[in-house]
């Protein structure tokens, strides 16, 4: 069992570890020889946005050792939206490539089922993103848990979508990404206790 005093360092080296690798197996992939330039970008745009999902709960929380929860809370802000930035790349890319099917995909009549997962992540990243400036607006309660629902949308559809698609990242170290992600996000969120916290209030 680790030692206390090196369990943030541990953290640290798993949340790299974990942003790294599934970017340089993609790198490595033989599918990227049929792919074009636009293309590989919104893929590898997608998998930055998949990586941010593991920062962003330990960040809002100060989990990170070295930072501080105004810094955490800050970086939060910053990778929330390098995050939604991502996001565009990666959907833009893929209208560039093939816009009947991003098309189908935002209507919600793709027969591929990992797009609408994907849709439905999207849409719910981008109103995580459209509430912040409502902080200080609403009572604290609603305005967490709002965000708090809105994340876990977010966490479940990125991961089914990421799991749905056979893309550059390869199956296992996808797995493990999306199982780290998972973990991360119920850690933070029963932590923290939103729930509790808004019955009490």
């Amino acid at each position: 069992m680790p030692h206390a005093s090196s369990r943030p360092t541990l953290l640290w080296l798993v949340v790299l570890g974990a942003l790294i690798a599934p970017f340089v197996i993609a790198v490595m992939s033989p599918l990227l020889e049929w792919r074009g330039p636009v293309y590989i970008l919104a893929g590898f745009a997608g998998i930055c946005a998949l990586s941010l999902l593991l920062a962003q709960p330990l960040l809002a929380a100060g989990k990170l050792a070295g930072l501080t929860a105004q810094r955490g809370r800050k970086m939060h802000r910053w990778v929330g939206a390098a995050l939604c930035l991502a996001v565009i790349l990666h959907v833009g890319g893929l209208w560039i490539t093939s816009p009947p099917d991003v098309i189908d995909a935002l209507l919600l009549a793709s027969p591929t089922r990992h797009a609408i997962w994907g849709v439905a992540a999207m849409w719910t990243v981008f109103a995580a993103a459209a509430i912040v400036p409502l902080r200080r607006r609403i009572p604290l309660r609603i305005w967490r848990m709002t965000h708090t629902i809105l994340t876990i949308i977010v966490v479940i559809g990125s991961i089914v979508h990421a799991l749905l698609i056979e893309g550059t990242m390869g199956t296992v170290s996808k797995a493990l990404l999306c199982a780290l992600i998972a973990i991360i996000a119920l850690w933070i969120v029963t932590q923290r206790k939103v729930w509790v916290k808004a019955r009490r209030s």
